[in-house]
């Protein structure tokens, strides 16, 4: 027998926003390992646990730890922001787990931002769509560039993760002028913060006025097809089919 890991996409933290799964394996579980942001929103619910943390850019030893618990023989869930394999640490569990052969992962899905802030704004990725992380900590901005622009031309409506921090704090500026260049300043775009968690706010705006908008970590923004529609303080994205 394997020791089993769970690697749990907790969505934006929300107990309401959680599947039955999630919360059933949590329920489960002996000790449930994350950043510390995340255990915080799970300590109403799962406080009893025991709960084992690292700080950011420690992710690596944040996966180790739960390695190490499962072979002690506690059952062990590392839980994810969203989804934990869309810009999650399912990835990177698979990559360490390749030195633990008696452990044996399982993902459970969550919601990802780019589902949860949409649904906010009404149906903004109505059609095909692309997410893209603005974040250049493991991606280098050249390659953003070029998955920008791409989509771009491709006329994807487009999810940014990620858009800004204080270290980035122009880079959704700069990923606007690059789609600017292909993209009418008119676009319909919106953005969301603190998706499913107190003090949500949701914008609708122009891309132009989008450039200048000023958003954080926790924000997701929403960039339209050439096919989007503002209506009020909705975006709507059309499939294309006949009324």
């Amino acid at each position: 027998m394997k020791h089993k890991i769970y690697v749990v996409g907790i969505g934006p933290g929300s107990e309401e926003m959680m599947s039955v799964q999630a919360i059933r394996i949590l329920e489960e579980c002996d000790v449930i390992v994350g950043y510390p942001v995340y255990l915080d929103l799970l300590k109403d619910r799962f406080g009893h646990k025991e709960f084992l943390s690292t700080p950011m850019r420690r992710e690596a030893e944040r996966c180790l730890l739960c390695f190490e618990e499962a072979r002690k023989g506690k059952k062990t869930a590392l839980v994810c922001s969203g989804d934990a394999g869309v810009y999650g640490m399912a990835s990177l569990m698979y990559e360490i787990g390749r030195a633990y052969p008696d452990c044996e992962l399982e993902i459970i899905p969550g919601i990802t931002a780019a589902n949860s802030g949409a649904a906010l704004l009404g149906a903004p990725l109505n059609h095909d769509y692309c997410v893209i992380s603005l974040s250049d900590l493991l991606t280098p901005w050249e390659k953003i560039e070029k998955r920008l622009r791409a989509a771009a031309a491709g006329d994807f409506c487009i999810a940014l993760y990620n858009p800004s921090s204080h270290k980035r704090a122009d880079y959704l500026k700069k990923a606007c002028e690059i789609l600017l260049e292909v993209i009418e300043e008119k676009r319909a775009c919106g953005f969301v913060e603190n998706i499913g968690r107190e003090g949500t706010k949701v914008t609708v705006c122009s891309l132009k006025e989008l450039s200048g908008a000023q958003v954080n970590m926790f924000t997701t923004v929403f960039i339209g097809n050439s096919q989007t529609e503002m209506r009020e303080d909705k975006l709507i994205t059309k499939r294309g089919y006949r009324l």
